[in-house]
């Protein structure tokens, strides 16, 4: 199974990026499935159902959210379609939408995708995701009843992402980290056949403060006061991503190849 995985769309440009880059990735790779994380797709807060449905009409497959999935109030109504958006796995019992979805090829080879949120830095109120992934995996059996299982672990720190990974080794296909929006520089495939990333980094203008307009972001740093909104940036965007390949027998990974396009990290590319 083949299968590219877009980091963090920040805002107009990095939704731009999409429909810019990826009919050549899809040519240049063949991927069964494009999956995304939209968290910040909507002018860098959250995801609207308009742009939900610009996304899906640049035929991707499957977004995550994040965080940010509760803002823009009018995706409340649409999380539990069958696919729209997932929400983090491990929130509450009785939470709107879900936190996985199983996508099918024509030869009914399938992918479990999960999306799970982190504690640290970001919302210790939701279950803890080690706990929730384990759960949802006892269903299921790589390479027996399931092809392939990816993770979007959206999440602020490196050692929750590093542990989680090394924890789901073996388990899955692959586990891509998302959220920081900066790409981390160490894709590989760990000791037991789980490919794996800290962060994707995010698909949006990296002349910015991770997405957002410069000027505001520096003034709150220097002065701790939030003086004004944040205003995305403008420039042309970075697409960030991931290609995965597994092989079919185990669906264990078999390659792990980051992907950045366009915009002032374009050409930053690793690959094992």
């Amino acid at each position: 199974m083949k299968f590219i995985v877009i980091g963090d769309i920040f805002a107009r440009p990095g939704r731009e990026a999409v429909a810019r880059h990826l009919p050549g990735q899809r040519e240049k790779y063949a991927p069964d499935f494009v999956i995304a994380n939209a968290d910040n797709a909507s002018h860098g807060l959250g995801v609207n159902a308009a742009t939900v449905r610009e996304l899906y009409g640049y035929g991707l497959d499957l977004l995550t959210g994040g965080d940010h999935v509760w803002d823009q109030k009018d995706l409340m109504t649409h999380l539990d379609r069958s696919p729209w958006v997932l929400r983090p796995l491990n929130y509450p019992v009785g939470t709107p939408g879900k936190g996985f979805h199983i996508l099918e090829t024509p030869d009914k080879r399938r992918l479990l995708v999960i999306h799970a949120l982190g504690r640290i830095f970001i919302d210790k109120l939701c279950d803890n995701p080690f706990a929730a992934i384990e759960k949802l995996l006892s269903g299921y059996d790589l390479g027996t009843n399931i092809s392939g299982i990816l993770v979007d672990f959206h999440a602020e720190a490196s050692s929750e992402k590093n542990a989680l990974g090394q924890f789901l080794n073996g388990k899955i296909s692959a586990l891509l980290g998302t959220h920081t929006h900066i790409p981390t520089s160490d894709a590989r495939i760990l000791s037991q056949g789980t490919a794996y990333i800290t962060d994707l980094g995010m698909t949006g203008d990296y002349d910015s403060v991770i997405g957002v307009d410069k000027e505001t972001p520096i003034a709150n740093f220097r002065t701790g006061l939030k003086l004004n909104k944040f205003t995305p940036a403008n420039n042309e965007a970075t697409l960030c991503a991931a290609f995965i390949e597994t092989d079919d027998a185990t669906g264990l990974a078999v390659k792990i190849e980051t992907i950045r396009l366009g915009g002032i990290m374009c050409g930053m590319i690793g690959q094992i």
